[in-house]
């Protein structure tokens, strides 16, 4: 399979350079202006990849996308690379091997080249849990484990997000080519359709921009839950569950009557499912959303469960809390500044849940 953006004669270096000077400088002002209170997912024993976020500076691309990918003014080099296949398609996960095979991802193809470097957005899936992105990555020479760091930054219609939460993880298919999936989390004020813009950092301060349109997939079940219930001082509320072609999500609220998100075991809540049948439905966790709400830290999290067929009935649901283990990950402060965030003790003692029952509407 093969995919290529189109070819342009001239290429506006100077009108290119103007106007990300003119966006960093508006962004740099934008930043100024937010107050945000980070928190960040922590690695697991499973050494996941995370994004926190409140977005860098460099995010100010986003500020561009009037006049971005449909057009020549943030393409770098276009290349055309012969790809190994869909990103999607080739992953090991069942939801996006099923979007890919049933059309409902958005196709991109976009291709840039910086330094040897080549860069190519795929596609992307927007369904009720995240916007997962694929990503094939070609170099001429061999690229470090950690040269993108924790991913891509994005934009909402060229805003910047007061926050998000999200993962991205890496498959070196040679020893020049990778691919990259990374999700955002989807939270309830993104809208159903909108510009997404997209910049990746390499370790050598290159930067790859995309801008692209994406709309939520609307073939999907959503199921009211409005469970309850508070256990060793953390209260817990699941308000929905949503089955699509492409996973299972279950949507939660958490809190804790606690002010440092590294001793708060609220924001570490995952779930168990298994079928009427007994047979366990696979998690693929989610990023995690907190903020500090007087003297309580509040969560709220879609969790992602690979997709169920059609005899499904009925699924119980276990939470529980998940111990991380090693770093913290890595935060961004209001200028855009980034330090590493270690793991404190986190209280060891079991926390155990009540199971409940969702019923499946055919």
């Amino acid at each position: 399979m093969e995919k290529s953006h189109n070819r342009f004669d001239e290429f506006p270096k100077e009108q290119v350079r103007s106007a990300i000077q003119m966006g960093i400088a508006q962004a740099e002002e934008q930043m100024k202006n937010k107050v945000n209170t980070p928190y960040r997912n922590r690695k697991n024993n499973k050494k996941r990849k995370v994004i926190y976020a409140l977005g860098s500076v460099a995010a100010a691309f986003g500020l561009l996308i009037g006049s971005s990918y449909y057009s020549p003014v943030l393409a770098s080099n276009l290349a055309q690379i012969p790809l190994i296949g869909s990103v999607f398609g080739d992953s090991d996960l069942i939801g996006l091997q099923q979007a890919q095979k049933k059309g409902l991802t958005t196709e991109v193809g976009e291709t840039q080249t910086i330094n040897g470097i080549s860069v190519t957005l795929d596609e992307i899936l927007y369904d009720q849990t995240n916007i997962t992105i694929g990503l094939i990555i070609e170099s001429e020479k061999e690229l470090g484990e950690h040269y993108f760091g924790a991913g891509m930054d994005f934009t909402i219609d060229g805003e910047l997000p007061d926050g998000s939460s999200g993962g991205y993880k890496e498959e070196s298919q040679s020893a020049t080519t990778k691919t990259a999936i990374q999700t955002i989390t989807v939270t309830d004020d993104m809208p159903n359709a909108f510009e997404l813009g997209l910049i990746l950092h390499g370790e050598n301060g290159e930067n790859w921009y995309f801008s692209t349109p994406i709309k939520k997939i609307t073939d999907m079940k959503k199921v009211p839950i409005h469970h309850s219930q508070n256990v060793d001082g953390i209260h817990l509320t699941v308000t929905e569950l949503a089955v699509s072609d492409t996973g299972v999500s279950v949507s939660f609220e958490s809190s804790e009557e606690k002010t440092d998100f590294e001793q708060s075991r609220a924001g570490d809540i995952e779930f168990r499912m298994v079928d009427q049948n007994g047979n366990e439905i696979t998690s693929h966790y989610g990023g995690v959303e907190g903020k500090k709400v007087k003297d309580h830290l509040v969560y709220k999290s879609n969790k992602q469960f690979d997709p169920i067929d059609s005899t499904v009935t009925e699924l119980t649901i276990t939470p529980y809390i998940e111990t991380p283990t090693g770093k913290g990950g890595e935060e961004y402060d209001q200028n855009g500044k980034s330090k590493e965030i270690e793991l404190k003790g986190v209280s060891s003692q079991k926390v155990e849940f009540e199971s409940f029952k969702v019923n499946i509407p055919k």
